[in-house]
């Protein structure tokens, strides 16, 4: 999966996003609704472009094991 540049502000504040979600609704979602979830979640504290908001989706797809398996620990 090739994967733009994404501003390093809107990935801190994505993992942030992340650490404060409960972690039995990160486990408990299928893939579009935990990137849907966690979009709506940033898109909340910050204006995305379309180019942006195109690229977070890419990430955090790509990102659905590593936070489900954050989630476990």
């Amino acid at each position: 999966m090739n994967i733009n540049l994404i501003n390093s502000t809107i990935l801190r504040q994505f993992w942030s996003v992340v650490e404060q979600t409960q972690s039995s609704t990160l486990l408990g979602l299928n893939d579009t609704d935990l990137v849907k979830l966690l979009l709506r979640q940033i898109e909340s504290k910050t204006t995305l472009n379309h180019e942006e908001t195109s690229n977070l989706t890419a990430y955090i797809y790509s990102k659905t094991l590593l936070i489900r398996d954050l989630a476990q620990i």
